[in-house]
């Protein structure tokens, strides 16, 4: 297959970037309610900033991919992939309004400061009316609330963190993707099941507010079951090595390590507990046992046959509908359309980042507005289907979408190199939905919102 070309209306334009507040933005001052970056009669900008360098620029390809097959539906091109199955049936396939959808994009290098400086650029000199993208929650959150002050749309990509929903959540962002505690909710009985209460873990951790919250999550709902925490110990996000992080496990008392990293952070962890010969050790009179609550199939992909037994979670597979059937409705459209203009099936990332784009157009055409209130009004307490997940709520109070829970487990005998992650479970949303003043989630205002004008 030939490399694809993300550069087509799509590359970020340089220039220098204003330090401190926002310069002021391109309001058009001839709508009695005027709000930043209103678009003129004939096209709307779209800004998508993913991770095109980093750990976790894998994922931030495949929102790439996912971003320009949006934008080529909603413009008209292609088959329409998920705008035949979505259940509001609002989107036409004329654009946004008739105003034909373009886009730049940046990279988040996955860093914070990087992320804002390309998001302030496609928001003051693109005239971007929509920030979407991002495979990292510490990026998320700085995003997001330069969003809420620059008065655009925040329609989050891949950020699994408690946070971003929660001490950090803004009136102008919304986050389609799970988050820290779903995958608590949903792993914990998955891991008893298997392995046993009487269990001994050892977390390693991302040092960053995903990792933070990722294992609050896993401890709390392993030990609510039985098990007992032995250790946790911090990695940085630039570790590519991990060997002196592993080597004092089998020494700790621990028979499970858990391995709360993403991206390419996983798979150098998950291969270096491998050497160390932990997949075959014993301890405590037990199989050890390594366990990765979120990963992904281009995780899988990455780690090879180390993947193979390893149980986590996911917020989307491709093989959803084909293995359970009509309620995961419109994952097999996208799953063709992606693999159409591809050649592979999209990842959870994509799939994430493809349904934003839909999301944030279905409601600027529900509202008749893209004035940032208007569609945030039509986005709080949304009900739809037919996106993959089946039944979904975009709830009002914290902007967090509640459905159902995929948990995965690596398989053992894999028919190709995109066949490498087997559907152990769903977890019906009821199991992981919580009140929004949760302790884990406690702390900050959601607010509202901010048009910019």
């Amino acid at each position: 297959m030939s490399k694809t070309n993300f550069s087509r209306r799509g590359v970020l334009k340089t220039g220098a970037v204003v330090g401190g507040a926002l310069a002021t933005p391109t309001i058009f001052t001839g709508s009695a309610r005027a709000f930043t970056n209103e678009p003129g009669d004939s096209t709307v900008t779209l800004g998508f900033n993913v991770p095109q360098s980093g750990p976790y620029a894998d994922e931030g390809a495949d929102e790439l991919r996912a971003f320009e097959l949006a934008v080529e539906h909603l413009n008209g091109e292609g088959d329409g992939g998920m705008m035949q199955t979505f259940s509001s049936q609002a989107l036409e396939g004329n654009g946004i309004l008739g105003r034909r959808v373009e886009y730049v994009t940046g990279d988040t290098q996955t860093k914070s400061d990087a992320a804002r400086a390309s998001a302030r650029s496609m928001i003051e000199k693109d005239g971007a009316i929509m920030v979407s993208g991002g495979s990292s929650s510490g990026v998320a959150v700085a995003v997001q609330a330069l969003c809420q002050e620059a008065g655009v749309i925040f329609m989050a990509g891949l950020t699994h963190s408690n946070d971003t929903t929660g001490k950090d959540k803004k009136a102008n962002g919304f986050r389609h993707f799970f988050n820290s505690y779903m995958s608590g909710a949903a792993l914990a009985p998955i891991l008893a099941e298997q392995y046993g209460t009487d269990r001994k873990a050892y977390h390693l951790t991302a040092d960053y507010n995903w990792g933070y919250t990722t294992q609050e999550a896993v401890q709390s709902s392993t030990e609510a079951l039985g098990w007992e925490t032995v250790n946790s110990v911090l990695t940085p996000l630039t570790q590519t090595d991990f060997s002196s992080y592993i080597a004092p496990v089998l020494n700790s008392g621990a028979d499970v390590l858990v391995l709360n990293h993403y991206g390419g952070n996983m798979v150098n962890s998950l291969t270096n507990a491998v050497q160390f010969g932990l997949r075959e050790a014993q301890a405590n009179g037990k199989q050890f046992e390594i366990v990765v609550p979120l990963y992904s199939e281009l995780m899988a992909r990455g780690a090879g046959a180390n993947i193979k037994g390893i149980l986590g979670s996911q917020n989307w597979d491709w093989k959803l509908e084909n293995e359970l059937g009509d309620r995961y409705s419109g994952t097999n459209a996208f799953v063709r359309s992606f693999g159409e203009k591809y050649g592979f099936p999209p990842s959870q990332a994509a799939h994430t980042c493809y349904v934003q784009t839909l999301l944030y157009a279905d409601a600027v055409t529900r509202a008749n507005s893209f004035n940032p209130c208007d569609v945030v009004e039509a986005l709080e307490g949304f009900e739809f289907d037919g996106l993959g997940n089946g039944p979904t709520l975009y709830r009002a109070d914290d902007h967090q979408c509640f459905k159902d829970v995929v948990v995965v487990r690596g398989k053992e005998n894999p028919e190709n190199e995109y066949d490498l992650v087997e559907i152990v479970k769903v977890t019906p949303t009821e199991e992981v939905t919580y009140e929004p003043d949760h302790p884990q989630f406690e702390g900050g205002e959601l607010g509202t919102c901010n048009p910019g004008a």
